[in-house]
């Protein structure tokens, strides 16, 4: 029998929320704790999980608390790190779950004391991170008991702006910054990135701050032929520095934010992100993120539009990997209320040949990027309850400003010597859904 204790974070203080327990994933529970339950205004930890004294079934369980781990290889590799079957996911949870996304920590009575610091990182370990791509990120998770979604290798630090330097949070200490590597397979994944986050701030769009590191030891040009000694550094929304703040080895300790991604939230598996032709219309991903919104967001007018937006811009982009764990909740501090988070992992899918052109969830009857038109996105606007017209003035909005926005970005990182942006912002014109849209 395996006994997970869930803990929560609200307003700084770290709460115990419940507990997991099962012999393993195929059968362990959540329930929330009897003191929890006694809280005033006790808060759920995720919409799909509201707070009652029943416990959940093992499938909303998974759901949730899976949906905190990586995928991919980076899982695959942390399963062998920690000596345990890829599929056993309440032991992946148990070795990673020091740190998640959002404010969820999970601990077990086997777990070590780990001594809360932050230990500097060298210049040599940047380098590489950046090189040794996922193997190298992976150690730092087991090593930190962080727990990062998504398939690409990452890790969470600790950024302190004013010396430029890196930290290695330990124990309770929260990161601040997500450090994403480029993909080797994939040319200029990370200028692609930036590229695509710049654009879309230049577009109004709703965006967490980042730049890449360069990892080199003498700066050189970057061609983009290769990107093996840089990073894409994304600072964490789901962590902001209160104003009276508490200190870690002099570092300033920043609080960490709930939040949940809409799988999550809707109890759909990480298996299940994509919403795929063969299930039929009965998903209705898209109507469903929208509904989610009108339901839970504090203000869901704002934050409709502000979705709306981003699916726009993804279409334009050719961002087909836009699945629903790339869209999330961020809660308040004390829980009590939640919006749509900053839009995150923007990049277009499009520009590489092995890619699929396939959409991550139907855009009324599209399922491809090559069938998208505007009559797709009015079906859609329809289908997500908002007003055709207002829908399509937004998107009309975006695609007239699409192609500036996406020049300025590119010129700009170019200036910085990321010489493939201009040649990305071309064949996201070529090949995005800009074409079809305009």
């Amino acid at each position: 029998m395996k006994k997970l204790d869930v803990w929560i974070e609200i307003e700084g203080r770290q709460i115990y929320a419940g507990t997991i327990e099962g012999t393993d994933g195929t059968d362990a529970c959540f329930c929330y704790g009897d003191s929890y339950l006694r809280q005033e205004n006790a808060r759920a930890v995720s919409v799909s999980l509201p707070v009652r004294p029943e416990s959940f079934t093992a499938e909303q369980t998974r759901n949730f608390f899976e949906g905190l781990l990586p995928e991919g290889f980076t899982r695959r590799t942390v399963a062998q790190w920690l000596h345990v079957d890829e599929t056993d996911y309440l032991s992946i949870l148990e070795g990673l779950g020091n740190e998640c996304l959002g404010a969820i920590r999970i601990t077990s009575d086997r777990q070590p004391e780990l001594h809360t610091s932050y230990e500097q990182i060298s210049p040599q370990k940047i380098r590489e991170l950046a090189e040794k791509g996922a193997v190298k990120s992976t150690e730092l998770l087991v090593k930190t008991h962080l727990s990062l979604t998504g398939a690409s290798g990452k890790v969470g630090l600790y950024y302190e702006p004013q010396a430029e330097q890196w930290y290695m949070p330990m124990g309770l200490a929260p990161s601040t910054h997500i450090l994403k590597q480029s993909y080797v397979r994939l040319d200029s994944i990370v200028t692609n990135e930036q590229l695509s986050l710049l654009t879309a701030l230049k577009l109004g769009i709703d965006v967490p701050d980042s730049f890449i590191v360069k990892a080199e030891e003498e700066t050189e040009e970057l061609s983009g032929e290769s990107e093996a000694s840089v990073l894409l550094a994304t600072a964490r929304y789901d962590r902001i520095f209160p104003k009276k703040k508490k200190m870690i080895g002099g570092l300033p300790v920043p609080l960490r934010l709930h939040q949940e991604d809409f799988a999550q939230a809707l109890g759909i598996s990480a298996a299940d992100k994509y919403e795929t032709e063969d299930k039929g219309e009965t998903n209705g991903y898209l109507r469903r993120m929208f509904d989610l919104l009108r339901m839970y967001s504090a203000d869901p007018i704002t934050d409709q539009t502000r979705l709306w937006n981003i699916i726009v811009f993804n279409a334009l982009l050719g961002n087909t990997d836009s699945h629903i764990k790339n869209f999330s909740l961020l809660y308040h501090a004390d829980l009590g209320a939640m919006r749509l988070a900053p839009a995150y992992d923007l990049l277009s899918t499009s520009v590489y040949e092995s890619s699929t052109r396939d959409l991550a969830f139907r855009i009324g009857d599209a399922w491809s990027l090559d069938q998208l038109t505007r009559d797709c996105f009015e079906q859609a606007a329809e289908e997500a309850g908002l007003g055709r017209k207002f829908a399509m003035k937004q998107l009309d909005k975006i695609c007239n400003r699409f192609e500036a926005a996406l020049h300025e970005a590119g010129n700009y990182l170019e200036m910085q010597g990321f010489y493939a942006a201009g040649r990305i912002a071309e064949r996201i014109l070529k090949t995005g859904g800009v074409r079809q849209l305009r």
